[in-house]
C-alpha cells in the first residue's frame, strides 16, 4: 500500500501509464498509429505464358504470375482495399539484351500485363517498376560502357521506358535505378507526351543492401550480375545525411511521392525524410526482410503473422504513408478480419 501523501501533478503515483493499456478498447483508442489494407502495396512478379502460377523458392507464398493469372490475383487484392500493385516483369533470357531494349517495346510484358489489368481492374492503381536491370544482359540498372553503368545514355533509355509503360496505362512509374537526374528527366518526357497526370513514386534512397537476393532470383537477374554489384549508383549503408539530399534533389525534379529501400534496417531514414519533407513516403519491405519472417516462421522461431503485423506498424510510426510489402494480402485478409 503507498502511503498518503504530497503528490505532484505527472509524476507517480498521480500519474500511472497503464491506465491507458488497461483494455482492448483503450488501448485501440489510444493507439498513435493505425495499419489498414489502404496503407499497403502489393509486389508482384509476371512472367510470359497462360494458367501459370509459380512459386518462387526463396520467397513462400510468393508467386510469378502469369497475366490472365495475376488479373485474378489483383481482383481479390482490390477486394481486400488494396489500392495498388506494384509490377515486376520476369523477361526471357532470349529478350535480354546489353542495352535492355526490349524495354522500349510497347507490347513487352511489362505493357501487356499493365493493359490487362487497367481493362479487368481499372479500380486498382498500376505501379510500374522504371529501370532496365529486368532487361539487362548483365542485370545492371542501366547501360554499361568500358564496365561502368552510365548515367545519361542510362537516364535517356529510362525517359523511354516511362513513356511506353505510360502509354500502356500505368497510373505511376517508379524509378528504382538510382541514376542522377532521371525523375526531372522522366517528368519533362512525360509531359511533354501529355501524360502530366502519371504519378512518380521515386526510389529516392535505394541502398545497395544485401537483402535483395530473393527478390533477384524471382526475377532472374541474380545469374547474369553474378559477382558485380552495384554500389556505384545504389547508396552507401553507412549513409544518412546522403539520403535527405538524394531526396531532396527527386522532390525538386517532380517526385510526387518518395521509397525509401529496405525498409526494417532502415527506419531512421524513413524518419528523417518522414519529418524534413512534405511528400508521402513509402518504405519497401523488400524480399530479403520478408522471407527471413517467413523462415523463422517455419522453422517455428516466431509466430509468423503478429510480428509481420509489427513490423509494417513499425513503418508506419517511423513515419510511412504506406509500405510495399509481399505479405499484402495475407495481412489485408488479417486486418479485415
Amino acid at each position: 500500500m503507498i502511503e498518503s501523501r504530497r503528490i505532484f501533478p505527472g509524476t507517480y503515483p498521480a500519474t500511472r501509464l497503464r491506465r491507458n493499456r488497461k483494455a482492448a478498447w483503450s488501448r485501440e483508442m489510444t493507439a498513435e498509429c493505425h495499419l489498414h489494407p489502404s496503407n499497403l502495396i502489393w509486389p508482384v512478379f509476371v512472367l510470359e505464358g497462360q494458367n501459370i502460377r509459380q512459386e518462387v523458392t526463396k520467397m513462400p507464398g510468393v508467386y510469378r504470375y502469369s497475366p490472365d493469372v495475376l488479373a485474378e490475383e489483383v481482383k481479390k487484392a482490390r477486394d481486400l482495399g488494396i489500392p495498388a500493385v506494384a509490377i515486376f516483369p520476369v523477361v526471357e533470357d532470349s529478350k535480354k539484351t546489353a542495352d535492355g531494349g526490349e524495354a522500349l517495346k510497347v507490347d513487352n510484358l511489362a505493357g501487356r500485363t499493365v493493359a490487362l489489368l487497367k481493362q479487368q481492374v481499372p479500380e486498382i492503381g498500376v505501379i510500374c517498376d522504371v529501370a532496365l536491370d529486368p532487361y539487362t544482359s548483365h542485370g545492371q540498372d542501366g547501360i554499361v560502357e568500358n564496365g561502368v553503368v552510365v548515367n545519361d545514355r542510362t537516364v535517356e533509355m529510362l525517359c523511354r521506358q516511362a513513356g511506353v509503360l505510360a502509354e500502356a496505362g500505368c497510373d505511376i512509374v517508379a524509378p528504382s535505378d538510382m541514376m542522377d537526374g532521371r525523375v526531372g528527366e522522366i517528368r519533362l518526357a512525360l509531359d511533354d507526351k501529355g501524360y502530366q497526370n502519371v504519378q512518380i513514386m521515386s526510389y529516392a534512397a535505394k541502398y545497395a543492401s544485401h537483402f535483395y537476393g530473393p527478390f533477384r532470383d524471382a526475377v532472374g537477374s541474380a545469374g547474369r550480375l553474378g559477382r558485380a554489384d552495384k554500389k556505384t549508383y545504389q547508396m552507401d549503408p553507412a549513409n544518412r545525411r546522403e539520403a535527405l539530399r538524394e531526396v531532396a534533389l527527386d522532390i525538386e525534379e517532380g517526385a510526387d511521392s518518395i521509397i525509401i529501400k529496405p525498409g526494417m534496417a532502415y527506419l531512421d531514414i524513413i524518419r528523417d525524410v518522414s519529418v524534413t519533407f512534405p511528400v508521402p513516403v513509402f518504405a519497401y519491405q523488400v524480399s530479403g526482410e520478408y522471407a527471413m519472417i517467413k523462415a523463422a516462421a517455419t522453422n517455428g522461431w516466431i509466430d509468423e503473422m503478429p510480428v509481420m503485423l509489427e513490423t509494417l506498424l513499425a513503418f508506419r510510426r517511423a513515419g510511412a504513408v504506406g509500405v510495399l510489402t509481399y505479405a499484402a494480402c495475407e495481412v489485408a485478409k488479417v486486418l479485415r478480419t
